[in-house]
């Protein structure tokens, strides 16, 4: 499934610069390892994982950033360092160390990411020979060669720059991602950078991120499976020259609202290159009693094996989308007031199939890339929306064959 977004169309921010080096994690002569250089005073917000398992330099991370302001993000793909108990612990601050002393800052202000293989541990030779290369390559033009630095088995790279007037002042935000497998709420197995020349302060940074994310990257699963390593970065360098410091002001909300729809192209992107996906599937949940019920509507169509099956078979075979909404849990669901729309074509309503539909009419909806599958609940006013792919043969085949 083709991607929307253009790396080529990448933005500089100011206060930001970007190096690559071919470190051979996994593969000879692939960008593999990534430096993200953030000025001095750019102010830095964070959200990881929420798995117990989480990976030695999401450990690390967390505690780097509640010590010190950030200087430099280190990146590497081909092995998350997860599952290695203490020593890679030890490998992920030794890496921080490295690059630390290439760059004169200390290692609480280098924030360590790894991506890749589970259970084992890191080749510090291997950094030591690139962080010098990736180091000597920084620029604020590097943006395209970062979204290419961070990828695994994704298809293409993903990233989007936007720019808005705020204040008078034109201002940019550009942000690139990784992420096509393992992919589920509470992150998904995504690292996501997220860069803007606007200066926040600390807190509000972490609420507009907070609020992006879960609107965005805790709206998606392509299978899910939570990972042990994700992370998503919001940085604010400060550089244009406006200020926001009133999470009440228009101004903020502006701000706001575009780093949301930042971070929600590049969590449908990811969903588009989903692991062997050819459909990306909107699953809009509607009049429920509360958000939380909608979720678990969506989660439990989202989950489904045989519903993501027979969307990639283009089946319209919307038993599967009744059974899995009939099971999701629900407490008192009266059927007969539910209604089910793939697209805007209603197949299901009054408890059974709707009376206007035709097979021919569902295989025409199915037959499309981009599809809505709308369930209307008529018991609330509360809605959610989640972002889903279907399950192909190169599914399979993709993580059957992962680590040959």
């Amino acid at each position: 499934m083709s991607n929307s977004l253009d790396v080529t169309l990448l933005l500089p921010v100011a206060g930001i610069r970007t190096g690559t080096s071919c470190a051979g994690f996994k593969k000879p002569d692939r960008r593999d390892l990534l430096v993200i250089e953030l000025a001095e005073g750019t102010n830095t917000a964070a959200v990881f994982t929420q798995n117990a398992f989480c990976a030695a330099p999401v450990v690390l991370a967390k505690k780097h950033i509640q010590t010190r302001a950030p200087r430099y993000l280190l990146i590497n793909t081909g092995n998350a360092n997860a599952g290695t108990g203490e020593q890679g612990l030890q490998d992920s601050l030794r890496c921080c160390q490295l690059l630390a002393t290439e760059t004169g800052c200390t290692e609480q202000q280098v924030l360590p990411f790894s991506t890749g293989v589970i259970g084992e541990l890191l080749q510090i030779e291997k950094f030591q020979n690139s962080i010098p290369d990736a180091v000597a390559k920084l620029t604020e033009q590097g943006w395209q060669d970062a979204a290419n630095g961070i990828m695994t088995t994704d298809i293409v790279p993903k990233g989007l720059s936007k720019q808005m007037q705020l204040d008078g002042q034109t201002i940019t935000i550009t942000g690139i991602a990784k992420g096509s497998g393992m992919i589920r709420p509470d992150m998904a197995t995504m690292l996501a950078y997220i860069a803007t020349d606007v200066r926040l302060p600390q807190k509000l940074l972490q609420q507009c991120l907070q609020h992006a994310v879960k609107y965005s990257f805790n709206r998606i699963s392509v299978d899910g499976d939570t990972s042990t390593n994700d992370a998503c970065i919001l940085m604010a360098t400060g550089k244009s020259g406006v200020s926001i410091d009133n999470a009440e002001s228009e101004v903020y909300q502006q701000f706001a609202e575009l780093v949301r729809e930042i971070c929600e192209e590049l969590a449908k992107a990811m969903v588009r290159d989903g692991e062997g996906a050819t459909k990306l599937i909107t699953l809009d949940i509607e009049q429920g009693r509360d958000e939380a019920e909608c979720l678990q509507v969506a989660y439990t169509i989202a989950h489904s094996p045989l519903v993501k099956t027979a969307f990639f078979a283009c089946d319209p075979n919307w038993g599967r989308i009744l059974a899995a909404v009939g099971r999701a849990g629900l407490s008192d669901l009266d059927i007969n007031t539910l209604e089910i729309y793939l697209d805007e074509l209603c197949i299901v309503s009054k408890g059974g199939r709707d009376v206007g539909y035709t097979e021919q009419q569902g295989q025409q909806v199915m037959d499309k890339n981009e599809i809505t599958v709308r369930v209307i609940l008529n018991r609330g006013h509360a809605e959610a929306r989640l972002w889903t792919c279907d399950f192909s043969y190169d599914y399979v085949k993709i993580n059957a064959e992962y680590r040959t």
